[in-house]
């Protein structure tokens, strides 16, 4: 989370375990809950790409457990290309933190853990399957003696603890990576595949239908160490234990054809694909197979980085139907960051052309590796972007979650509040519970369409982050359009349209959308631009669909910034055609000129894009509130009862207007006394609060609320905690002694982008020295 200071807060709970002996100490419901992670909601199924295979993403990103809020790293941008993501790192038991599945969910993305057996966790792997031992020293064992010597035992323990870790911190289940030989042999790989059933079932039942166990191509079915590089008899037991299969890296070309073609050879009543298939609860595809990619090049085909399309060329995920694994993706920071004159904007151009391509010119790829042996010599075209191999996925229906982008990629330089710079970092801040989409529709560059039927030469544009003024968070994006002069009987007047975010929405149903924008000093002089806020077919989507404004506003608001709001629903052209549900969000920018004959410039910012599910006004009676805020010290043997030490916690509320006067007179009246409240999800909800501080002038006397100063956001970056905020001294902005009291305000980012009044806020008042 973003904070004032120095000191990073520590984090309520174990960030992971590094033995089945630590997770034994881990008792579930004991800890401070992760009540502030967004639940998981699924995309819209695709049906279009049902046979094309998909992108599971690895991070490893030095090890894991790395973002600062005093410093900028790697975070991951590429959601809407992305089914499933891995938080990875070498510890026994990997718990992804919670801005990481927030930000996965957020855009219908699962976010899984890892469990990691790796040099010396041979005892460790054992003991997965056994349970956990008595801790006493009393003398135990079986009562018959003399039966014959059983095989090794199964116990379901660690399948259900591990389920209810992922079920309590709000991931999505687990990648399996046993990388030790098991010493057992048959009798322990066979016990291994039957647990990995009982930790797919609980995780079934713990975490929802979506959870996932995903099958590293490590040991194989005799217990030894050797990975296979693709899917054959040697690892397929744990495959049909798991959810999905993830091979190493270092396959051949030939590889990802066989892979296909041994499971096209399979028994179907294996793979659960008959009628009288009832040992699988989900029929296996070939889409449930990831053939993994090595962004580092380590023995993968092209030589990683740049070249790793070469690979995901040979797995073919639109003909072969054969999903990718893409590990270690944050190559693109740690290969540059040690660079003379390296910084993060140059970081997002590199990272962005392995997603997405160059913003411009040609990108130079890495040659070729030697074939390895037994492989063919092989060529390829010019380099192609990862996300060209995958279908662009929108986040979920703004009714399941709703839309809400200031274009952050979970890292930058400064915070706003409605426009107004209120912290301004040293070396700038990481929390990836404040990303949000960049829109998907923005990088590597926008593209832009007329509004109307004119043949005349479409102008360019150009997207940037703009970390030096935002509406609200760390920034807003900045949109340059270059026009070209014409001499056309109507350059006067140029209407274009610029796509922004592709939506999922239901057709028919009425939704409110809202932009935010603020029109730039360095444009042409002399030249007008008018802006709507409009919802079109994709790009490159020849479907029929009819955006339906019913309403329209345009609100001034402070700072230069201009808030469009839309009320609308989809059609068809008629009432015959369905409408798609996949559409795209944007701005019809309409520029006007007296001298259309001269090249001109437009730049402008967009700070922030809302969509939520519309309610009749009669449902929006309710207006959300905090109602008190408290702050308790933290007390520990290093550091006894500390002044401005501790935990600020608040509630939220939601308050009416008066009742309106009762005209029932009988019992059969068939009116409702007053406005209900929708029974779909109404109650306000918070991305995040805004928390200040301000020292009284003397015991009783305390300055406007507009002079506190801002010290930090809440947020389950690495917390967890939706209503707390951790207090630390060294990061108050003033001097403090033991006569000093301190005011906190909390003040909320409603999920509709929207700040709170001070009115609607809330504050404690906090001496040095509390009262026993």
């Amino acid at each position: 989370m973003p904070v004032r200071g120095k000191t990073e807060p520590n984090p309520y709970q174990p960030l992971y375990f590094r033995s089945l002996k630590e997770l034994d100490a881990w008792v579930p419901g004991q800890s401070a809950k992760y009540d502030g992670i967004l639940k998981y909601r699924a995309r819209k199924p695709d049906l279009s790409s049902a046979t094309r295979g998909k992108l599971l993403v690895c991070h490893d990103y030095k090890g894991g457990y790395n973002e600062s809020s005093f410093a900028r790293s790697y975070t991951f941008n590429f959601w809407s290309t992305c089914e499933t993501f891995v938080y990875f790192s070498h510890h026994r038991v990997t718990i992804p933190p919670p801005g990481w599945i927030t930000a996965a969910h957020r855009q219908g993305v699962k976010m899984l853990g890892v469990l990691i057996f790796e040099g010396g966790g041979e005892e460790d792997s054992l003991r997965l399957i056994v349970g956990k031992m008595p801790t006493s020293q009393l003398k135990t064992g079986q009562v018959d003696q003399t039966s014959p010597s059983f095989t090794l035992p199964l116990s379901t323990h660690y399948a259900k603890v591990l389920a209810e870790l992922a079920r309590e911190r709000g991931f999505d289940g687990y990648l399996l990576n046993f990388e030790v030989p098991l010493g057992g042999g048959y009798e322990q790989t066979r016990a291994l595949a039957a647990w990995i059933t009982v930790l797919q079932a609980e995780i079934l039942q713990k975490v929802g239908p979506h959870g996932e166990t995903v099958w590293y191509d490590s040991v194989i079915i005799n217990g030894q160490l050797a990975w296979q590089d693709r899917l054959n008899s040697y690892n397929l037991p744990f495959f049909l234990s798991s959810t999905t299969f993830f091979s190493n890296y270092t396959w051949q070309i030939q590889y990802p054809a066989l892979t296909a073609q041994y499971f096209m050879s399979l028994d179907p009543a294996l793979i659960g694909n008959t009628p009288t298939s009832q040992t699988q609860l989900a029929m296996k595809t070939l889409q449930d197979i990831y053939m993994g990619v090595d962004v580092w090049g380590r023995g993968t085909h092209g030589g990683g980085g740049l070249g790793s399309y070469k690979a995901i060329e040979h797995i073919s995920p639109d003909s072969l139907g054969l999903s990718v694994a893409f590990f270690a993706p944050a190559w693109t920071w740690e290969t540059e960051e040690d660079k003379e004159g390296w910084d993060w904007d140059q970081w997002w151009r590199y990272d962005s052309t392995l997603w997405v391509g160059p913003a411009s010119g040609t990108v130079t790829v890495p040659d070729m590796p030697p074939p390895k042996k037994g492989e063919d010599p092989c060529t390829h075209d010019s380099f192609v972007p990862v996300a060209a191999f995958f279908p662009t996925r929108p986040p979920p229906d703004p009714v399941e979650i709703r839309f809400h982008t200031v274009f952050c990629p979970g890292t930058g330089l400064a915070w706003f509040v409605d426009g107004v710079k209120v912290f301004q970092s040293d070396k700038g801040w990481t929390d990836v519970d404040k990303q949000t989409s960049v829109g998907n529709l923005l990088w590597p560059r926008p593209k832009l369409y007329w509004d109307d039927d004119r043949d005349d030469t479409i102008p360019t544009a150009l997207s940037s982050f703009q970390m030096d003024d935002a509406w609200n968070g760390g920034n807003s994006v900045k949109i340059s359009i270059s026009c070209p002069g014409s001499a056309d009987d109507t350059a006067a007047y140029r209407p274009l349209w610029l796509p922004v975010q592709t939506m999922s929405i239901t057709p028919r149903r009425t939704y409110e959308a809202s932009a935010i924008y603020k029109i730039g000093h360095d444009s042409t002089n002399g030249v007008d631009t008018e802006f709507a806020l409009t919802f079109k077919a994709a790009p490159g989507s020849a479907d029929d669909l009819v955006c339906n404004i019913t309403s329209s506003t345009s609100t001034e608001l402070p700072g230069g910034w201009t808030k469009l709001t839309i009320q609308f629903n989809t059609s068809g052209s008629d009432e015959t055609v369905t409408p798609p549900s996949t559409i795209a969000m944007g701005l019809v920018v309409a520029i006007l000129t007296e001298e259309p004959t001269q090249s001109l410039e437009i730049m402008f910012l967009i700070g922030q894009l809302n969509v939520s599910a519309h309610l009749p006004d009669s449902y929006l009676e309710d207006d959300p509130l905090i109602l008190w805020a408290d702050y308790a010290p933290t007390a520990t043997p290093s550091r006894a009862a500390a002044p401005f030490f501790g935990t600020l916690s608040w509630d939220v509320a939601s308050t009416f207007p008066p009742v309106p006067p009762i005209t029932i007179i009988s019992p059969e009246d068939p009116v409702s006394a007053w406005n209900l409240q929708p029974t779909i999800e109404w109650f306000p909800t918070f991305l995040y609060f805004n928390i200040y501080a301000q020292k009284f002038v003397d015991p009783f006397t305390i300055g406007t609320v507009d002079k506190a100063t801002w010290i930090g956001t809440s947020g389950a970056g690495w917390s967890g905690q939706e209503n707390a905020f951790s207090l630390l001294l060294e990061n108050l902005p003033f001097e403090v002694d033991r006569n000093t009291k301190v005011r906190f305000y909390v003040q909320g980012i409603t999920d509709h982008g929207e700040a709170l009044k001070w009115e609607r806020c809330a504050y404690v008042d906090v001496p040095a020295v509390l009262p026993l």
